[in-house]
């Protein structure tokens, strides 16, 4: 009898790596020959620097463009438009209307389109809109360019979550998804540089040195986005930096995530049926309301670190120069954190201990004024909320099965997460700095509420798996691979990861 799924992903949840790059076990690919781990091990590799290093640049490019704003406020963007600091949050929250509007139909035809187009037009135009940005003059005209943001890059990282699903397998993708996330924490590392740089361009031209921030980022944004039309494959079938060879031994890999002899891309057709299955599955909506947390908490430091370290008085270029540590140790961190997510399988587990160091920097903060005691809570603060969100996020794909399902939970994850980002925006109002306490005392509580949701999930996932191990007892462990398309991830043989 042919082995089942949940005889497979134990192991793929605990080692083993004599087949990939990271993590395929020998009981996964038990009737691999040594030519077939070989050649697993090569096909790995080549995903991981062709295809991942496209996905990382354009997202550390999408979260450079959307929260340089930050910087540019410090070199004086709020000044010469005349912005009050109710105006700039303004302009920040715009960013997530359509921002939010635009990530659950762009992940439905993600697919239809192709990802090879959509995806480097996105990055193309969203970098065209953050060139004009340098030419604003008013209020009005910042906001205008803020909502015209969001709606480009909405779809942008729900797509790159859904795409790189259909290149790795399940015990495989938070590694994956955090080496192009932790971009976002060096783009906070990138932004600070970039920006003290960028600033002493004052002047040249006849601009303002915060202008030449949106000019040059965009800039180089656009240039990216006209390579990756070459570069960004369909899917594997389609990818030329794969041999035949490799690519169909791709295809085999992804099918040892489903039951023996049932396709692992089975509806081919969009149906509403699969999107109201991701949004009554108790395994989404647990991690939707601790995706919330961790965007209020992710989002409240990213666009106010520039302000809260200006408080502790220092020049602008020493202000951004400051920035950049927390974030490239938010980087490394969350790499390491993936790393034993991916080999043990413990994807709730890594979530709740990043969120308690979070925790940790957030009651620093919120208990003490002294600079050096502040300026260690951001280190903890940012490296745990960044090292949250990757575990958080691979949970959505690794417990839906079905393309429309998963896309439709990856892109409902964004919206719940995107959504605190506007919440996000009004924590840190200038008349409440430079103590904050009301703002940290807020994210303290989302931090909590992260806690405890993945707690209830790990519960529930436990639950789910015990009444599926009933539910395959009284099949005798036959797989019924007819049911695989009707039933999705809640087939009795498809094993929900922790």
């Amino acid at each position: 009898m042919t082995a089942s799924i949940d005889d497979k992903l134990p192991e793929a949840f605990t080692g083993g790596e004599k087949g990939s790059s990271l993590n395929t076990s020998q009981q996964d690919s038990a009737d691999f020959t040594d030519a077939e781990w070989a050649l697993d091990k090569a096909a790995v590799r080549r995903l991981d620097w062709t295809v991942l290093p496209l996905c990382a640049i354009t997202y550390l490019l999408n979260f450079l463009d959307r929260s340089n704003i930050g910087n540019a406020k410090v070199a004086g963007l709020a000044v010469d438009l005349q912005l009050t600091s109710h105006q700039y949050l303004v302009c920040i929250t715009a960013t997530y209307v359509l921002y939010i509007a635009a990530e659950l139909p762009s992940n439905l035809v993600l697919k239809k389109i192709g990802a090879h187009i959509m995806l480097p037009l996105m990055v193309t135009t969203w970098g065209l809109c953050c060139c004009f940005t340098g030419f604003v003059q008013s209020y009005g005209g910042l906001v205008a360019a803020r909502l015209i943001l969001g709606l480009l890059e909405g779809g942008l990282f729900p797509g790159l979550v859904l795409y790189l699903s259909m290149f790795y397998r399940r015990h495989e993708l938070q590694t994956r998804i955090s080496l192009f996330f932790s971009a976002a924490s060096l783009s906070g590392a990138f932004s600070g540089l970039l920006a003290a740089g960028i600033v002493n361009l004052d002047g040249k031209g006849g601009y303002a040195g915060w202008r030449y921030i949106f000019f040059l980022e965009g800039g180089f944004t656009v240039l990216f986005g006209i390579v990756l039309f070459f570069l960004l494959p369909r899917s594997p079938a389609h990818s030329r930096f794969l041999t035949a060879e490799q690519r169909a031994h791709i295809d085999r890999r992804l099918k040892l995530d489903t039951p023996a002899g049932a396709s692992n891309d089975f509806d081919t057709q969009f149906s509403w049926r699969e999107v109201r299955m991701a949004l009554t599955s108790p395994q989404v909506l647990l991690i939707l309301v601790a995706l919330f947390g961790n965007g209020l908490t992710l989002y409240g430091f990213s666009y106010f670190t520039p302000v809260i370290v200006q408080n502790f008085g220092y020049s602008p270029i020493k202000t951004q120069l400051l920035t950049v540590p927390p974030f490239f140790l938010a980087f490394l961190v969350t790499l390491v954190n993936a790393r034993i997510s991916d080999r043990y399988g413990q994807r709730g587990l890594c979530a709740i201990l990043m969120s308690i160091l979070a925790l940790v920097g957030y009651i620093m903060f919120n208990q003490s004024m002294a600079m050096a005691v502040r300026y260690t809570a951001l280190f903890l603060a940012i490296t745990g909320v960044y090292s949250t969100s990757p575990a958080l996020v691979t949970w959505l794909p690794n417990n839906s099965a079905g393309h429309y399902r998963k896309a439709t939970a990856v892109a409902l994850g964004f919206v719940s997460t995107n959504t605190a980002g506007i919440c996000s925006t009004w924590l840190f109002p200038a008349n409440q700095g430079p103590e904050y306490r009301q703002a940290s005392s807020v994210l303290i509580a989302f931090v909590v509420i992260i806690i405890v949701f993945c707690c209830l999930n790990l519960a529930y996932l436990r639950y789910a798996n015990q009444k599926k191990a009933e539910r395959r007892a009284e099949a005798g462990g036959v797989i019924d691979a007819s049911t695989w398309s009707a039933e999705g991830d809640r087939h009795p043989h498809f094993v929900y990861s922790y």
